[in-house]
């Protein structure tokens, strides 16, 4: 049978780095073996979910190319896919384990069970729910329903022990008498997490249940309600947290956290995929730069890591340079688009009669840069009719000694059969020699009539694809440059 995953985030916050993790690792399982990706909005919690916040989970999946065969906006066989509208399901497996003597009600007031514990705490014990509630006589049952107490379902611990195969991590047992009676369904009529999850889990047909470490401890509970419904208990694969470069678990304070937040900060989705797969998994050897296809094909459960992953904003950083100079000069301008429009720089004419030539502006600049926007101040100065130019960069570069020969400069590239690097150097330097200038002083002058910088991609290449008329302009304009006073 094909493996049956899901994603099941809470739309208490936006789609964070390692929520993201846990779903390209399940979106990959089930891409490798042509299984099912389910993703469950798991919004029970009415007062700190919104639809805002759903929206924001989708688009962080959305971006990063997972996407889901059923859930939300797709719908599938196991509909509905958001746990508040469930509500019914729950309860009803939550009653027929008490039918089955698996759990109890519980009438325990709120206020009781902080009163004991605080008495135990006083005397140093560590307080567990003493199963008051199992002790009571039927009449006094009858008479706290008769009086409409509120009531909750608590799930009756068997003695004994818990364990379980986690496909990471191996063998894992509890001892019971560590877990008390969980309440399974408040007093309200809402579930705890053990029981939705393993409702849902079981409703759906999850074959596969890959999430992180920090589930571990609630796996015995959720594997003992598995055991009380008669249901075949899925596979476990528990995923080490993510922790910043101090060693301490990933937060805010480490910076960007959540996944779109990257996106605005001018990151590939390709290069953050890459690079969130290898926290906590390795395809073996020293690969590192994969493409999605290359991922799918070499993913496998037995290859994450029991250790901790160092989030590493340096190694993103050079995930995302190494996945932009991969890009062809033509996929960038789409990339681009909605970023150079934001700049007041977009030309429809790239896409049209201009593409011949920012196109291999692009293939230029990308090697120079790690993030989009980087790429978009690099080429700001080369769209622009007249790019400013740096009034330090004009004071130290072009001085009254060098200006003429900038003029015979752009005599001597008219004069060129061909545009090329090779032509270009040949005539900055024999330009040069002839005035009697160092050639390095013309070609820093150069670069700043041209870019209106001190610092550029390569001076000969940048000439020969921005062409004749474009860098005879800026060099007359250089010629007749006055600082700004």
């Amino acid at each position: 049978m094909p493996p049956r995953v899901r994603f099941a985030p809470s739309p208490t916050g936006y789609l964070h780095v390692g929520g993201a993790r846990t779903a390209l690792f399940n979106w990959l399982f089930a891409r490798r073996h042509g299984g099912t990706f389910v993703l469950r909005i798991e919004d029970t919690d009415a007062e700190r979910s919104s639809w805002e916040m759903v929206a924001g989970i989708v688009d962080g999946l959305r971006w990063l190319g997972l996407d889901w065969d059923e859930g939300p906006d797709v719908g599938g066989p196991h509909t509905p896919y958001f746990q508040s509208e469930r509500l019914a399901k729950y309860r009803e497996h939550a009653r027929s384990l008490v039918g089955s003597g698996h759990a109890y009600f519980c009438y325990c007031t709120p206020e009781d069970l902080q009163k004991k514990r605080a008495d135990a705490e006083a005397r140093g014990a560590v307080w567990s729910y003493d199963r008051a509630c199992v002790k009571k006589s039927p009449e006094e049952i009858a008479r706290l329903d008769a009086a409409g107490a509120p009531k909750a379902i608590r799930f009756h611990v068997p003695p004994g022990e818990t364990a379980f195969a986690d496909l990471v991590h191996g063998d894992i047992r509890f001892d019971n008498a560590n877990i008390e009676d969980f309440v399974i369904l408040r007093s309200d009529g809402h579930p705890t997490y053990h029981l939705s999850v393993v409702v849902d889990d079981i409703d759906m047909e999850i074959t596969h249940v890959v999430r992180g470490d920090d589930h571990i401890s609630n796996t015995p509970k959720q594997v003992l309600l598995y055991r009380a419904f008669g249901r075949t208990v899925p596979q476990f694969a528990h995923v080490p947290l993510i922790l910043g470069p101090d060693k301490k678990r990933l937060s805010k304070r480490h910076g960007a956290t959540s996944v779109m937040e990257y996106h605005r900060l001018g990151y590939l989705q390709e290069a953050m995929v890459n690079f969130l797969s290898l926290l906590g998994w390795s395809p073996g050897g020293d690969r590192e730069l994969l493409s999605r296809d290359e991922l799918i094909s070499l993913f496998t459960l037995e290859g994450i890591s029991g250790g901790n992953a160092v989030f590493n904003p340096e190694k993103l950083d050079w995930f995302n340079q190494q996945h932009i100079a991969r890009l062809s000069g033509a996929a960038l301008v789409a990339r681009l688009e909605t970023r150079l429009r934001d700049a007041g720089l977009w030309r429809d004419s790239f896409v049209g009669a201009e593409s011949d030539w920012i196109v291999p502006i692009l293939d230029l600049l990308k090697q120079r840069v790690k993030k989009l926007d980087q790429l978009v101040e690099e080429l700001r100065p080369l769209l622009v009719d007249e790019p400013d130019i740096e009034p330090a960069a004009a004071a130290k570069y072009l001085t009254p000694e060098i200006l003429p020969t900038l003029e015979k400069l752009a005599e001597a590239l008219e004069a060129l059969p061909e545009i090329d690097p090779a032509s270009v150097e040949a005539a900055v330097r024999s330009t040069a020699e002839h005035a009697g200038v160092k050639a390095a002083a013309l070609i820093h002058a150069t670069r700043v009539a041209v870019t209106g910088r001190t610092v550029s991609a390569g001076l000969f290449e940048l000439i020969s694809v921005l062409g004749r008329p474009r860098v005879r302009r800026r060099l007359h304009r250089a010629v007749n440059y006055t600082p700004q006073t």
